[in-house]
């Protein structure tokens, strides 16, 4: 079993490409330094393969933080967890249920203005999780560039004290406190555990 990203910029053609290209390649090989786990394509189209489906979630929200970090953008993800039937050479050629669950809900996203979903052959959990996936867009929709710099820098230092992150950034403790908060950093970190519980039972 595997998982699958599809995603695309929003508002990239109001942006010049090298403005959030540059973002979007290095965001998707910190998540997978093999580049044949990952493809951008269309212009502003792009798709990884988390081969541990119980990073995916987390993979997701890294993603959009690293693109809410440049103002005026954002992203739609959909995540697809399935079997893969076929390895091609590249992530856009291999098959199978994820890559046609992930591929398929991105075009659900765009008809209903939504940024998040999941889809799994289990229709109960797709349910559950896209609400929980609904309530927290209403706070990751809204990050500032400051509150998405804090979630991407929290996320690629699980285990940093804030004073740490603070200098990494030059900044205040009790400006790290903020954000996270602002963010909805504790409230995302929490539904990432329990997404990674009943993403187990599949």
């Amino acid at each position: 079993m595997t998982s699958v990203i599809t995603g695309d910029i929003i508002k990239s053609r109001e942006e010049h490409p090298e403005k959030w290209m540059t973002t979007l390649k290095n965001t998707l090989s910190i998540l997978s330094p093999d580049s044949s786990n990952w493809e951008i394509y269309r212009g502003d189209s792009f798709q990884i393969e988390i081969e541990d489906i119980a990073q995916s979630f987390l993979a997701a929200v890294y993603i959009k933080a690293c693109i809410k970090m440049i103002k005026g953008l954002d992203v739609r993800l959909a995540i697809g967890i399935g079997n893969k039937t076929y390895q091609g050479k590249d992530v856009t050629e291999s098959n199978g249920e994820a890559f046609i669950f992930s591929g398929e809900t991105l075009e659900t996203l765009k008809k209903e203005k939504q940024n998040l979903r999941i889809k799994t052959s289990n229709k109960k959990l797709n349910q559950e999780l896209n609400l929980y996936f609904k309530l927290a867009l209403v706070n990751m929709d809204n990050w500032t560039v400051n509150s998405a710099e804090v979630v991407k820098l929290s996320i690629e230092n699980p285990s940093a004290l804030q004073q740490e992150l603070a200098e990494k950034i030059g900044t205040k403790q009790d400006a790290i406190s903020k954000r996270q908060k602002r963010a909805g950093l504790e409230n995302i970190l929490e539904l990432n555990t329990m997404f990674q519980q009943k993403i187990s039972t599949l």
